[in-house]
């Protein structure tokens, strides 16, 4: 056997494919799609790591320290929130450990992820949580781990929080790119999301020469890009230290798969789309000038967003007999689901929805009269907290209760849920019946408690 096992590539256990110094990601330069003259831009390919994906560093880190602290032992679970990749490494690392995972996640992530995460053996609990789990969310995903956490045999190791989620990236990938740029790079580049990627390698790279820049690049509100965070959402990420950083710039879902599709087909770069924004970012930020050698981490391939690219680019997945838009590969919507899908896009201009600070106005009587808050979330959630003064219709109880919604059609309602994707459609139903005057949640209970409104326990309340 060779002296350096990684020149054969043959392993005891699966575990050995880990990304190292020694066993580094490839780079690869990127030329067709970018316009510059003189800078360097190459892509690190983090989806050869063995799970597919940059998270499996922090999964496999994870896991290490709180082995080593002690918190983590034989016979123990895992439960992880995630927007797919960190819980997809933590259940295969899991697997070859004896650690069984439970992670609460997004229904709105990819059907592809949560499909393979139970086909790894994972207990997927899906919740109306946003794309990126935010930790104020009362019964989000992230709340959902911390309170499967209080449960005997249960370990959270929170990738949010965790310090071990940066130093995945100051031991193996900071190492690896300045060992593969000989020390030459000047500028790195990340997507943003628990900003683990960025804060490890800038730490690390600035460690060797404070001269490199580092820069991230963040998605526009309300993007369809998982694993990363909007700049607002960033205000919630433990892990975010703007001050380490020395720029960030803002990048449109449209930039985004744009270049992703270029990435693809004009440099066989299989890029998802957090790949492509990243670039898109790098493109704005990084120097055209001599010298200049930057590095982009590409989390992972697009082969885990088929659905997505159905609804981006339809025009790619042929209609398929009962297929639902986005959620099957190669199926796209019909034109009566092209309608409902842009109804209910359009329910986000001012008329039919509210924000946060001005429903607060409103209920507090100043702004003529006080409109009813319907919150169509599961009982139980109700239950945990809601908008004082609220009413509980179920979304799934809806149309059987329908009689207990005002008798005015022209009474001022609010349709409220976890982070307004449920409030969309059951205004849209509410209209259906005749109400004139109702409105969706922008952001729902999720957006109200972040922006530190009032909220109540469920009290025995009365439509009408």
């Amino acid at each position: 056997m060779a002296s350096n096992p990684h020149e054969l590539r043959v392993y005891d256990s699966v575990l050995g494919l880990l990304s190292s110094e020694e066993n580094p990601t490839p780079l690869v330069r990127l030329h067709r799609v970018v316009p510059f003259r003189h800078a360097k831009i190459y892509a690190k390919l983090e989806w050869y790591n063995p799970f597919g994906a940059v998270k499996d560093r922090v999964a496999a880190n994870l896991v290490r320290d709180a082995e080593e602290r002690g918190t983590l032992a034989p016979g123990n679970k895992l439960v992880e929130a995630t927007s797919g990749n960190t819980g997809l490494g933590l259940a295969m690392i899991g697997n070859a450990k004896g650690y069984p995972l439970r992670t609460p996640l997004s229904a709105a992530i990819p059907l592809e992820k949560r499909t393979v995460l139970r086909f790894f053996g994972t207990d997927v609990q899906e919740l109306d949580d946003s794309l990126c789990p935010a930790p104020g969310a009362p019964e989000g995903a992230i709340a959902t781990a911390r309170e499967t956490a209080k449960q005997p045999g249960f370990v959270l190791l929170d990738q949010y929080t965790n310090e071990a989620n940066p130093d995945a990236h100051f031991r193996t990938t900071g190492p690896e790119i300045w060992r593969q740029t000989e020390g030459k790079i000047t500028h790195f580049v990340a997507g943003l999301g628990t900003c683990g990627t960025i804060t490890g390698n800038g730490r690390f790279l600035k460690s060797k020469n404070p001269a490199v820049k580092v820069l991230g690049v963040y998605p526009e509100d309300g993007h369809d890009i998982p694993g990363v965070r909007s700049k607002r959402q960033l205000a919630q990420t433990k892990l975010y230290f703007p001050q380490e950083y020395n720029g960030e710039v803002e990048v449109t879902n449209r930039e985004a798969f744009d270049l992703c599709l270029r990435l693809n087909r004009e440099e066989s770069v299989i890029a998802g789309p957090s790949s492509g924004m990243a670039l898109a970012g790098a493109l704005k930020l990084v120097p055209d000038e001599p010298g200049v050698i930057a590095v982009v981490i590409f989390p992972d391939n697009i082969f885990k967003y088929a659905s997505s690219v159905c609804r981006h680019f339809p025009q790619m997945c042929p209609a398929l007999a009962g297929g639902m838009p986005g959620e099957a590969a190669g199926a796209a919507p019909s034109r009566n689901e092209q309608l409902m899908d842009e109804m209910i896009e359009n329910l986000k201009n001012p008329y039919d929805s509210v924000a946060v600070t001005d429903l607060a106005r409103e209920l507090n009587g100043a702004d003529g009269p006080k409109p009813l808050v319907v919150d169509v979330r599961p009982a139980e959630q109700f239950a945990d907290l809601h908008i004082p003064g609220a009413v509980n219709l179920p979304q799934s109880e809806l149309s059987q209760r329908k009689g207990e919604l005002p008798p005015d059609r022209n009474a001022p309602i609010v349709m409220v849920c976890g982070i307004g994707k449920f409030s969309k459609p059951t205004t849209l139903y509410l209209k259906s019946l005749g109400y004139r005057n109702v409105r969706s949640l922008k952001g729902g209970i999720n957006e109200w408690v972040r922006k530190q409104q009032p909220t109540a326990p469920a009290v025995a309340a009365k439509v009408n």
